[in-house]
């Protein structure tokens, strides 16, 4: 039996991971509230407020319609980003043959996987956007899209969490601080039984994007502590 061909076991691995996550992370870049206030209202939203390019800062800035226009651009970048990688990992088939060959289906991608994989870069794109000088948001919208597609058991902790805590604290910030803590915790609750074998890069994928969320919020999290944390409105301010 011939030397097994370890280089082209890894391009097959690593190609289509690597071109998630350079899929994933230029879709991130796409940020609704940037791109709406930039160039649709020529005013930039970074320029206002907290200056952080989220919904809840447009919304308090601008208001209207348009508001939409960011949580769908938002949404479906997510979307986007989690249907392609499941979509590339689908042809990544790995088995060795008797001459050492790549070969065969024995071990692929997860979807799960996959999905997780292209996450943690569609926020890294959101958060710090290269076309827009690594300024972005703090990655809640999309987070709470990625949720939703992952698994709704995985959703209904972290859009549940954030809801009830909103709603009764009208803090916006807090509700977000939960959504990215509770994501590993959910993940790892999730995949243990369902993706039981995959688990381990899973949560700690779900770790470091979870982890990413709540980075961003920092100084929501001081402003908290401190009672200076602005309070969400519907009406916003003039």
């Amino acid at each position: 039996m011939s030397q097994i061909n370890w280089i082209g076991l890894a391009g097959q691995l690593w190609l289509p991971l690597l071109v998630t996550a350079a899929v994933s992370y230029l879709l991130g870049c796409f940020n609704g509230a940037v791109i709406v206030s930039k160039y649709i209202l020529r005013d930039d939203v970074r320029n206002h407020g907290s200056g952080n390019a989220g919904l809840t800062n447009f919304y308090r800035t601008f208001g209207g319609g348009l508001t939409f226009v960011v949580i769908l651009c938002d949404a479906l970048k997510a979307v986007a980003a989690l249907q392609i990688a499941v979509w590339v990992s689908g042809g990544v088939h790995i088995g060795i043959s008797p001459t050492g060959d790549a070969f065969g289906v024995v071990a692929a991608i997860p979807p799960v996987l996959a999905k997780y994989w292209a996450a943690l870069f569609c926020l890294l794109g959101h958060m710090f956007p290269c076309m827009f000088h690594f300024k972005g948001g703090k990655g809640i919208l999309s987070g709470g899209t990625i949720a939703i597609m992952i698994d709704w058991r995985v959703a209904l902790v972290v859009w549940g969490g954030f809801l009830v805590l909103v709603i009764l604290t009208r803090y916006v910030s807090l509700g977000s601080v939960w959504a990215g803590a509770s994501f590993p915790f959910a993940s790892w609750f999730v995949s243990r039984n369902m993706y039981a074998f995959h688990q381990v890069p899973i949560v700690v994928l779900a770790f470091i994007t979870g982890g990413l969320v709540v980075w961003q919020h920092r100084g929501n999290i001081k402003r908290l502590l401190s009672g200076t944390e602005s309070k969400f409105s519907l009406h916003r301010k003039k």
